[in-house]
């Protein structure tokens, strides 16, 4: 078996309110292997959204290991976490995160400044991915001329843009009728059947229904672990 592309070891996560410690992840092991499609659930203060904020470099962890890509990032300092998060991560939000007064294509060319890449490679690379997410004839357009589910494209589209190791959805179709909802779902297996690794983090079963291994957590524990 190769290296798995996130290893978790006995991941805690603590956080001090007043005098009190609130232990909200309470010792998860984990691994997911490059090219997997995860859906993690659980009901409100599971700790999924603690967890993803650990795989996703946004937060490092109490105690516990985290091997990405065969790099320890439990213990990495802000700014190389930012680096990390620039290279190996692609983040799709519930609630979009475009810059509204740009364009779809400088939206989607974000993430390649800070990677350094030349405006003629930005373009070039953030209109492939927005050809790929079918939105090749919007790339002039601002977040407030385009739907709901074309917002989501372009921010899938950004998510893809420095060809991260891991897409990271956070409940990416909770602002989408159910008819766009599936309409990015089915984009996501796209993504997923061209070998990129999806982690999808969703209360909804329908959503969940389109991964291929299902991670429930509760009450900081992960609670089940079912591959299809």
């Amino acid at each position: 078996m190769s290296n798995p592309l996130i290893k978790i070891t006995n991941i805690k996560r603590d956080f001090v309110l007043g005098n009190e410690i609130i232990y909200v992840l309470k010792g998860i092991d984990l691994e997911i292997n490059k090219g997997e499609y995860v859906a993690l659930m659980g009901p409100s203060g599971s700790g999924k959204s603690t967890l993803m904020n650990l795989l996703g470099c946004l937060d490092t962890p109490t105690s516990g290991t985290y091997i990405l890509n065969g790099q320890d990032v439990s213990k990495q300092k802000d700014d190389e976490l930012a680096e990390i998060r620039n290279k190996e991560i692609g983040f799709v939000f519930q609630t979009f995160n475009l810059l509204p007064r740009t364009t779809a294509l400088a939206n989607v060319a974000l993430p390649m400044i800070y990677a350094g890449y030349s405006k003629s490679e930005r373009t070039a690379r953030a209109s492939e991915v927005l050809e790929q997410v079918n939105l090749g004839d919007r790339m002039d357009h601002q977040p407030n001329q385009l739907s709901g589910g074309q917002r989501q494209r372009v921010a899938i589209a950004r998510a893809l843009v420095n060809k991260p190791s891991i897409i990271l959805a956070d409940e990416p179709t909770g602002n989408l009728d159910s008819k766009t909802s599936e309409e990015i779902m089915k984009l996501f297996n796209d993504i997923h059947e061209q070998g990129n690794t999806v982690i999808l983090v969703t209360h909804e079963e329908e959503v969940a229904a389109y991964a291929h291994r299902i991670i429930r957590l509760r009450d900081g524990m992960v609670e089940s672990d079912i591959t299809k």
